[in-house]
């Protein structure tokens, strides 16, 4: 029994029967749960790292050889990896666990969910960052499978798979870091930043099963790093009843996440699932297609394609259709704006619909709050 907090009004185990490996809801998904407008919801995140085929699916056995205790690795990732579910998923659709969907009691097409992350509390005190299948921003260069391997705790897998563990260590003043080695005297230590990096909707269709990797107007695997707490994440909900979904727990990933994968590990996250509609749901983020984002300084517009340049576009178009109807600029003015004072960054590039999302400061437009 763990003595981590439940913060959440419901609270939602990753189990056989809550999850899709790989796989993300859609309209004709059975919802695992239902919960009211308003509610709370705390969901026990399970990581793929350490579950994966090409890391012998034994997770016992993958972080023992790092010097984990069995005892110290989560019975819901052993489960899961021994479990039915597992069976004849080779090649899988995606590497993730997902846990859902939920559904919110009166959600229908056209409104927005509002997810606001509002606890996350780290399950384990390791991790793995892996680089795999030619997928990371420099495919056919890395994975470099006769590269040395310096770093005593970075290992390379039979099918060519790097995995670098990381643990996490608290400092004098309380606050966690990563802890990558690289030689058997140096370390990089970097501080974590926890959030899931999946939170969508089901998708519209009756039968419209989607790998978990590619980010869409559903939200999905966006990766966006500044989705951690006290953020809210709005996403035009596509099918009734919402059906909210999370998973791809990460305790740090930089911008780009180009090695393919963040710190992958495991959360137990408590969000506020909560309906916004009408006229309310334009003004908070101007378009109802696609996902948008807010933070206590920030508002945050969100542009996806495979194509790097038209992702950038669509998250300019976005910043744009978010600054006319919430400021009352005008779009020239808005652009001038973009160019002078907002924040571009790329969110990944390995979830082959790449991300860009834009940062747009709160301080910059007083009594607008």
């Amino acid at each position: 029994r763990d003595s981590l907090p439940v913060d959440g009004t419901h609270h939602l185990h990753s189990t056989e029967k809550t999850t899709r490996w790989g796989e993300l809801p859609h309209a004709g998904s059975p919802h695992v749960l239902s919960v009211d407008d308003g509610d709370t919801l705390t969901v026990d995140l399970v990581s793929h790292e350490g579950i994966m085929p090409d890391q012998g699916r034994d997770p016992v056995a993958f972080f023992g050889a790092y010097g984990v205790p069995a005892a110290d690795v989560l019975p819901d990732a052993r489960a899961i990896a021994e479990s039915d579910m597992a069976s004849g998923l080779e090649p899988l659709r995606g590497p993730h666990i997902v846990t859902g969907p939920v559904a919110v009691r009166g959600a229908r097409p056209g409104d927005l969910l509002r997810v606001e992350t509002l606890s996350l509390h780290r399950r384990a005190h390791y991790g793995i960052i892996s680089s795999r299948h030619d997928r990371g921003a420099l495919p056919g260069e890395l994975p470099d499978g006769d590269a040395e391997l310096t770093g005593p705790d970075t290992r390379r897998g039979p099918t060519g798979t790097i995995s670098a563990f990381c643990a996490v260590e608290r400092d004098a003043a309380g606050d966690e870091f990563g802890i990558l080695r690289y030689s058997p005297t140096r370390e990089a230590r970097f501080p974590l930043t926890p959030f899931a990096g999946i939170m969508g909707v089901a998708s519209g269709t009756e039968a419209d099963t989607r790998s978990s990797v590619p980010p869409g107007p559903y939200g999905g695997n966006l990766d966006v790093k500044h989705l951690t707490c006290g953020s809210s994440l709005y996403l035009p909900v596509q099918a009734e009843g919402a059906g909210f979904y999370a998973g791809d727990p990460h305790f740090a990933q930089g911008n780009g996440e180009v090695a393919l994968t963040a710190f992958e590990a495991p959360l137990r996250a408590t969000f506020r699932l909560s309906l916004i509609r009408g006229e309310a749901a334009r003004l908070v983020q101007g378009l109802a297609a696609e996902p948008f984002a807010e933070t206590r300084t920030h508002w945050i517009a969100i542009g996806l394609d495979a194509d790097l340049d038209e992702a950038m576009r669509q998250c300019v178009r976005s910043a744009l259709a978010f600054l006319t109807s919430r400021t009352g600029m005008d779009r020239p003015t808005a652009y001038a704006y973009l160019s002078a004072a907002a924040d571009f960054e790329v969110s990944q590039v390995v979830d082959q619909i790449k991300g860009v999302h834009c940062l747009l400061r709160k301080a910059d437009f007083p009594g607008l709050l």
